[in-house]
């Protein structure tokens, strides 16, 4: 989702004073006999503005972290049945996607901001001295996080993936970028690279990028017919750190890499689809044999879960992992058809840790969270699912990211706030006795 910032904030930098949130049961909300909707925490001001958007989560401990394009939320998760928000930061900058480690927490910010403060001031994108880029806060004290450092990265940061090194006294971002322009100077075409941000994690204010590895020397994708936008860069990219192993969703392509050195990933292989109009983001199966893409057609905003569509476009594509290749097996859409007023299509989702077994749970937007098993690659099948009705007025809304943490699916929507879910299936009994210290789910590390 590419979408800019609608206004502009008064509030700047804030740390809001918080009341307790109350949580109410589903709305609207239809679920399969083995899905619970547990609580809902709905966004409070200055959050609750329509154009406010809920975005990514990542968790630690008892905590769970949300991004929002005017900042995020922290919320206190000890008790999945009542959530309770501890801290509302106010800073505003598409999309505000979130991760976190140790004390820190890093957001990505893909909009053209003045400067790097909280201020929320657009900036112009024919000025160099304008910012975006990833934005770094210390979160020791979970009730007044505090900024503490920006990083400028070229075209932006729409996502980043957390990425450990082999040592331990460092984290690297690799950060997602693309839509370059000539009249950009910061973000001029060709634009086939990532930046690689170093935190040092005693010194996280000496962040600061020290790669911008080219991907797609040759250039990419760019020709085929029916891609949202050529690729010229990646939308997202998933590590699986044990293996070394990135996957990349990149616009017109998806890819393999090598990330045995972290500041060089290296690409090892390469693949188009003729049914994806934008790779959107990629999830490995726990022992790293296997790859699921998005497509995300319509870049979010379409009705893309409909008859007329079909069950083979805005869906996953299910690759196994052999010789180093990436071979399709099958797609996956959700079997529930939705309104032409609901915007649908794959989008974020994380593993269910269960032993043997490849289940996922996935956020579609409009079309709700689906819970699925692709254990058998070319027969994946839905196993739950919350599904709401459409939003009135239409706006863009539903889940952006559903994921799955110590024994409950955290589910962030759009307009609605903070969802949490419970499921109960033999099939997936067996994930609530894994126990996580942490997600962010783009870095898989295993379970």
């Amino acid at each position: 989702m590419a979408s800019r910032i609608g206004r502009v904030l008064t509030l700047t930098g804030a740390v809001l004073a918080l009341t307790a949130s109350p949580v109410q049961a589903a709305d609207d909300g239809k679920a399969s006999p083995n899905v619970e909707h547990v609580a809902n925490v709905p966004k409070r001001a200055p959050f609750d503005e329509a154009d406010a958007y809920g975005t990514d989560l990542a968790f630690q401990g008892d905590y769970a972290y949300q991004g929002n394009y005017y900042g995020f939320t922290v919320y206190d998760i000890k008790n999945p049945a009542k959530p309770k928000a501890v801290s509302r930061v106010v800073c505003p900058g598409a999309q505000n996607d979130v991760s976190v480690h140790g004390d820190l927490l890093f957001l990505s910010v893909d909009d053209t901001m003045r400067d790097d403060s909280c201020k929320g001031e657009p900036g112009s994108v024919a000025s160099s001295s304008s910012w975006e880029g990833i934005r770094i806060f210390d979160i020791s004290d979970k009730t007044r996080p505090k900024y503490v450092k920006a990083v400028k990265t070229a075209c932006g940061s729409h996502t980043h993936t957390l990425v450990p090194d082999t040592t331990g006294r460092s984290v690297y971002l690799y950060v997602s970028s693309y839509g370059p322009e000539a009249a950009f100077p910061g973000c001029r075409p060709p634009h086939d690279r990532i930046s690689i941000v170093k935190v040092p994690l005693d010194k996280p204010a000496a962040a600061k990028v020290v790669a911008t590895p080219v991907l797609f020397p040759d250039g990419g994708n760019e020709a085929q017919e029916g891609l949202l936008a050529p690729t010229s860069g990646c939308h997202d990219i998933t590590v699986h750190p044990r293996k070394n192993l990135a996957a990349g969703a990149c616009m017109g392509d998806g890819v393999l890499m090598d990330i045995s050195d972290r500041e060089r990933p290296k690409v090892t292989a390469t693949v188009t689809d003729e049914n994806f109009a934008f790779w959107h983001s990629a999830t490995f199966n726990n022992t790293g044999d296997k790859v699921v893409f998005t497509d995300e057609l319509g870049g979010g905003l379409g009705a893309t879960c409909t008859k007329a569509v079909g069950a083979e476009r805005g869906a996953d594509a299910i690759f196994d992992i052999e010789d180093g290749r990436l071979v399709k097996k099958a797609y996956y859409k959700i079997p529930r058809v939705q309104g032409t007023s609901e915007n649908c299509v794959a989008h974020n989702g994380s593993l269910i840790p269960v032993k043997g077994r490849d289940i996922m749970v996935q956020a579609w937007y409009q079309g709700g969270v689906s819970v699925w098993d692709f254990t058998d690659s070319a027969a994946p099948k839905e196993i739950g699912y919350f599904d709401r009705g459409p939003i009135r007025p239409r706006n863009f809304a539903g889940s952006w990211s559903a994921y799955y943490y110590n024994g409950h699916i955290y589910s962030s929507d759009i307009q609605r706030g903070l969802d949490v879910l419970r499921i109960s299936d033999k099939r997936t009994d067996p994930a609530a006795k894994v126990r996580m210290t942490a997600l962010n789910a783009q870095t898989q590390t295993g379970f």
